[in-house]
């Protein structure tokens, strides 16, 4: 196995839905020569997608991780999901990514779903390619995308090809670099190419285009860029080092064009990946902290020498058992070692190491820093963990996750499959931690939580088809959170006197509306020990276990402040439970004049539709009371952007494709609690209070 780190790379393909990401994984793997025969996403058959979820949806749900090789380098490439609510899975891809390539559609342009994860790679500070596909497509416009690539994610694209023909006549490209053009004159097989000089009607653009590519370029390097100035044009060797150098810096995104679908331009694509995309030991070195969670100032830096570092980034179960992908940062791994999990403080024996192709596996007896690699039958560990050396540990920053909006009720169809379904419900925690379950303790029910409609949609459709367990389905709940409106200073004193001692403790307090944000915020400003100091935790505990339950309709409350101003104490009978308790009462006594307000999830909506139907669906997003934010007119249709409270979109796909004849697409995310109209919130609690009295 090579391990020169210098000709490894690993890279994660991300889009928006339908851009075409997983064909160009596809076409890229051919080209690798790991597949022979290429699958169609569009049959059905592609190599990356093997639940049948993905199959069927056509869309990718859990990123895979493969190996290839190209030009003596070797490329780890992993598929990462481009439908929202499984970002959690870009975002974690991203995590153990050096490098990466986002695919856009020709005709779509930057589609909402592009700007997340464009977003999540900008804060994970991730060098990428930008390759402009589909440009076969009817309404494909390079120069249209690259426009937007500028105004909506304020990013600098380094154009560095263009294409020769657009939509039916799409025929091949010119490399700015050589000003050669590369046709693909058969379709079926990208290897067959011919390099001549580009069209001569081209000429003005091409000298155009590659003025400013090299213009953008020198401008990281002094000393060229003083030259080029004098009239003396730089190398080809000089200009690649500059781009890549700036592509490493995040000055500029190459960017590219082709149509993965017809095999053509992706050569390119992949010179520049080895070109310019940086290697294992140029990325930023992820920092460690100890196993308290506080920063030791030290860093995983990228050496097959260094102790061994290495981040569980996803869990998969497959046919074969579980897989856990691992990407390793510094440090050497061997079949037989004994590795440590810093969260659990376990060790485990690595079994089976393999090194994945969609799903194929070759079996290795070692890997190093800079490999992905997978790990099978580890039985504790979870996405996000870290594994090291026991001699010598140390946690990679721990990675954060999102909590849930919306949750439903499942229950197994048949009483026999309850504990399969317990099992299941397992497994997919393990593999997702985006999702979340919990039992109702008063109704028994079993509640699953996640990011969106689709997410729950997705679970369960797995829960029967993976795990062959048929449910019945709940009504959706949005996780509603409550809060306050006004200040209340109060004061409370818990006696009880039973035989021998008794319990005492007074306590006067401010409870305020927080910051937006802030969650639960305790202080105490009591002077002269008329609390003691060591009640005050107790105190703090008795106020925050009650912030779970809100006096309105028993949601956690958010962004509420407490303030212990004063109190009293007895020598004998207080104690840190009595002040806990005396705090509990407090919250019940003063939170009902607090002025408490129901806080509903507002969702960032991004809606597109064919210009015909623009009104229409303005309209219905006003009847669920949205806000419309912006309206921008593209090629093919209008992006509308607003601000809708999640209750009210429940089933919007339905009504949104039979506005626009199936055209119309939207994606959307959370984005903040606020505060519910009267009317509403009447509703919410008044169905609250109907479920509560139908549990009794």
């Amino acid at each position: 196995m090579a391990s020169d780190l210098s000709k490894y790379r690993n890279i994660g393909i991300f889009a928006h839905v339908d851009a075409g990401k997983t064909t160009t994984t596809e076409r890229i793997l051919k080209l690798t020569g790991k597949i022979h025969k290429t699958g169609e996403v569009h049959e059905g058959e592609s190599t990356m997608d093997f639940m049948d979820q993905e199959a069927e949806r056509g869309i990718t749900i859990q990123s895979a991780a493969t190996t290839c090789a190209w030009k003596d380098h070797r490329l780890n490439v992993i598929d990462t999901p481009g439908h929202v609510d499984f970002t959690i899975e870009v975002y974690r891809s991203l995590k153990v990514l050096d490098g990466g390539i986002g695919v856009f559609c020709g005709s779509g342009g930057v589609e909402p779903q592009s700007e997340t994860n464009w977003r999540y790679a900008n804060e994970s500070e991730v060098s990428r390619l930008i390759y402009v596909n589909k440009l076969d497509r009817m309404g494909a416009d390079f120069y249209r995308v690259v426009k937007q690539v500028e105004d909506v994610l304020a990013a600098t694209p380094l154009v560095m090809v263009l294409p020769i023909g657009i939509e039916d006549e799409f025929k091949g490209v010119v490399d700015l670099l050589t000003q050669k053009a590369w046709y693909w004159p058969d379709e079926k097989d990208p290897e067959n190419y011919n390099i001549e000089e580009p069209p001569a009607e081209m000429a003005d653009q091409i000298a155009e285009w590659r003025e400013k590519l090299i213009e953008t370029a020198v401008e990281q390097d002094d000393d060229l860029m003083e030259k080029y100035l004098e009239g003396e044009e730089p190398s080809i060797d000089e200009l690649k080092a500059c781009i890549r150098k700036g592509t490493l810096n995040l000055s500029f995104f190459p960017t590219y064009c082709g149509s993965s679908f017809k095999n053509k331009g992706l050569q390119l694509l992949l010179d520049a990946v080895v070109d310019y995309l940086p290697d294992p030991t140029q990325v930023d070195p992820q920092p460690e902290v100890d196993l308290e969670g506080n920063e030791t100032g030290k860093v995983a830096t990228v050496d097959i020498n260094g102790p061994l570092r290495a981040l569980a980034f996803k869990i998969m179960d497959d046919r074969f058992g579980a897989l856990t992908f691992i990407r390793v940062y510094s440090g050497e791994i061997r079949k037989g070692d004994t590795i440590m999990n810093t969260f659990t403080g376990k060790t485990e024996r690595v079994g089976r190491m393999v090194e994945m192709h969609a799903n194929d596996r070759n079996e290795l007896d070692y890997a190093h820093a800079g490999d992905i690699v997978a790990i099978i039958g580890m039985k504790d560990t979870q996405t996000g963990h870290t594994l090291c050396d026991p001699k010598n540990p140390a946690t990679l920053e721990p990675m954060v996750f999102p909590d849930p909006v919306i949750s439903i009720a499942i229950a197994p169809k048949d009483k026999g499959s309850a504990e399969k379904l317990g099992i299941a419900l397992g497994k997919m925690i393990k593999e997702d931690p985006s999702f979340r379950v919990e039992t109702d303790e008063d109704s028994g029910e079993t509640i699953m939580k996640g990011m969106g409609e689709l997410h729950l949609d997705i679970k369960v459709d797995i829960l029967k088809r993976t795990h062959g367990i048929d449910v019945i389905v709940g009504e959706p709940q949005v996780a509603y959170r409550e809060t306050i409106t006004k200040p209340v200073t109060d004061t409370y004193t818990h006696k009880k006197q039973t035989g021998g001692s008794g319990q005492f403790a007074r306590i006067d307090y401010t409870i305020e509306p927080g910051e937006a944000g802030s969650g639960f915020v305790f202080e105490s400003t009591v002077t002269g020990g008329n609390v003691p100091r060591e009640f005050w935790p107790a105190v703090e505990s008795g106020f925050k276990k009650m912030m779970n339950r809100g006096v309105m309709a028993g949601f956690p409350c958010l962004d509420v402040k407490v303030n212990l101003q004063d109190g009293a104490f007895h020598a004998v009978d207080s104690s840190a439970v009595a002040y806990e308790l005396a705090a509990q009462a407090a919250y019940r006594q003063s939170m009902p004049k607090a002025g408490p307000q129901l806080l509903e999830p507002i969702m960032k909506v991004d809606v597109f539709s064919p210009e015909d139907n623009v009104g229409d669906v303005i309209g219905d997003l006003n009847r669920r009371r949205g806000m419309i934010k912006s309206q921008e007119p593209g090629a093919t249709g209008v992006r509308i952007k607003a601000d809708v409270p999640l209750s009210e979109m429940f089933g919007y796909i339905g009504t949104l494709r039979t506005m626009t004849s199936g055209r119309g697409q939207f994606s959307m995310e959370f984005l903040q609690y606020s505060a519910c109209p009267r009317n509403v919130a009447d509703e919410v609690i008044k169905e609250v209070q109907e479920r509560e009295a139908a549990k009794k």
